[in-house]
């Protein structure tokens, strides 16, 4: 751990988080437990605990895979679903009670039932940050890596696509396609009456990668002329636009493993600079963001610990609708 995080934390802190580190890896040994750790995840956990690293599609195929029990998922909750969904008689475990997300809380299955009946016969793809009653009323599932890729799967002039609007603005422009947004009653919103739209969005956002701006890559670049900066696809598309590269956080962590800029910058959630300085300390990364995930961050040592020790919070998904919800799942696995 020093070796690794010494730069980025005080020893005392170092030592502390080690006995942790320690009692966790004992008790995952002796229980035969699976810890899946997402890039979100702040450095000391991050670079400890896990068995397996990496963003939402990555993870979920690697609880499709795994023989161990129980699963701890340190990430956030709709995550830890999914985990559950492809491992129905496996106990999955979420280190918090609650680590939500905004993203999935813009939208209900009660949203997407009337989105169908508004627009019948129209294949829906939700983003994988829903809760397990969405994916279920969903015809596929996808992550920021395949979503385009989801999308054109289905062959069909039309596509709904929920729930996050930046991403499903940069996958329209990735396919070529016109996006509408309906309201919350559900009529279109449109200048143009004959608009001719070809996918349809929905009204949800990131809290954190919508408070990136056009105005902070602006400010970065006069400061820093040779950064080169990197933005998720949660971000709006005109801040996709004006940086250097957009892509999922493990395509974002490739991208700057193979390359060789000056510097780098990272809009998206913070603790992740954190991790790749500490895996490439020769790579310069400027540390000017201050946005956290809230939900990413109630995930600690201390409660991966009690997770273990206690069984806690153990992830519940209704037989009726795991089973819908894992055809939509299967179908972005395949992909």
């Amino acid at each position: 751990m020093q070796q690794k995080l010494g730069a980025l934390l005080p020893d005392f802190d170092i030592r502390y988080k080690a006995e942790l580190v320690y009692e966790i890896n004992r008790i995952k040994k002796e229980r035969g437990a699976i810890i899946l750790g997402h890039n979100y995840m702040e450095a000391a956990l991050f670079q400890t605990v896990p068995d397996i690293v990496g963003d939402s599609l990555e993870l979920a195929r690697a609880a499709a895979k795994t023989n161990a029990d129980p699963i701890v998922f340190c990430g956030v909750r709709f995550m830890a679903e999914t985990a559950k969904i492809l491992n129905p008689d496996k106990t999955v475990l979420l280190p918090a009670q609650k680590a939500g997300c905004s993203l999935a809380a813009s939208i209900t299955a009660e949203d997407v039932r009337t989105l169908r009946n508004q627009f019948p016969g129209i294949p829906i793809v939700t983003y994988i940050n829903t809760y397990a009653d969405v994916k279920a009323e969903c015809d596929a599932c996808c992550t920021s890596s395949n979503a385009h890729k989801i999308v054109e799967s289905f062959k069909s002039q039309t596509v709904i696509f929920i729930p996050d609007e930046y991403l499903a603005q940069n996958v329209a422009r990735e396919t070529n396609k016109h996006i509408i947004f309906p309201t919350k009653d559900l009529k279109i919103t449109t200048s143009q009456p004959n608009f001719e739209y070809t996918l349809i969005g929905w009204h949800g956002k990131c809290e954190v990668h919508e408070k990136f701006s056009v105005d902070d890559i602006k400010n970065l670049r006069s400061q820093f002329p040779d950064v080169m900066i990197l933005a998720h696809p949660e971000c709006s598309p005109a801040v996709v636009e004006h940086s250097d590269f957009s892509g999922s956080t493990t395509k974002m962590i490739e991208h700057i493993k193979k390359t060789n800029a000056p510097r780098y910058v990272l809009l998206t959630e913070c603790s992740m600079a954190d991790n790749i300085i500490a895996e490439n300390p020769e790579k310069e990364m400027v540390r000017l963001c201050s946005i956290r995930c809230p939900h990413m961050n109630e995930i600690t040592l201390e409660d991966t610990l009690n997770a273990l020790r206690n069984n806690q919070y153990i992830i519940e998904v209704p037989e009726d609708i795991r089973v819908r919800a894992k055809k939509a799942i299967d179908r972005m696995l395949e992909n």
